[in-house]
């Protein structure tokens, strides 16, 4: 866990850091290729300091994570997945605005 509260998730850690998470958790579907995912990093990183101690925000590369992208049936990216209690909470793809990234996280 980093000072910022980003933390970056492998298909191997994704289970205990974020479904079994007590916080909800902000999950950012990228790869370094994606320009849009370029365009919302900076966006991600400043909700992840702004929702610090409420929602946990991570980052997973699918190119070197495929698996867990795969089962949840991701085909296009960014895409960023809410999970509280280790279910899907919400969802949205490509590049959104912080507004509407902060309002789910609000829901959380």
């Amino acid at each position: 866990m980093s000072e910022d509260n980003l933390i970056y998730v492998t298909d191997q850690d994704f289970e205990a850091e974020v479904l079994k998470s007590d916080l909800p958790c902000l999950v950012d579907f990228w790869a370094p290729w994606c320009g849009p995912c370029k365009a919302i990093g900076p966006v991600v990183t400043e909700l992840a300091a702004e929702f610090a101690g409420k929602v946990i925000i991570a980052k997973m590369n699918v190119d070197e994570s495929p698996a867990t992208p795969g089962k949840y049936g991701i085909r296009a990216i960014p895409t960023l997945i809410l999970f509280k209690g280790g279910e899907v909470l919400d969802q949205v793809t490509g590049a959104v605005g912080k507004a509407q990234l902060a309002a789910m996280l609000e829901k959380a």
